[in-house]
């Protein structure tokens, strides 16, 4: 039997994100790990970056496995480094 995890956590963030009506700015990140909804995983690393004064329509939405997630990781922070050192720490 499959269980739902009810993995879920939020953070403010500031950027944009690509809609099917363009973009638009998002304001949080949600991120959780439980069922997927549309990929063949039972389970998932689910990121939704949303902006929740917009309505549901304004949501760009991830599943992905824990080891693509991991990767991400490693690789965002590496990024992060990498702008750092070069003094960009907008």
């Amino acid at each position: 039997m499959t269980m739902c995890t009810q993995i879920t956590m939020n953070t403010p963030v500031t950027g944009s994100g690509k809609g099917v009506s363009g973009w638009f700015p998002i304001s949080q990140a949600n991120v959780g790990y439980d069922h997927a909804t549309h990929s063949q995983l039972d389970h998932a690393l689910l990121l939704d970056f949303v902006n929740p004064s917009m309505g549901t329509g304004a949501r760009v939405a991830v599943e992905m496995d824990l080891a693509s997630g991991k990767a991400l990781i490693a690789k965002l922070q590496a990024a992060i480094a990498e702008a750092e050192r070069f003094g960009f720490t907008q």
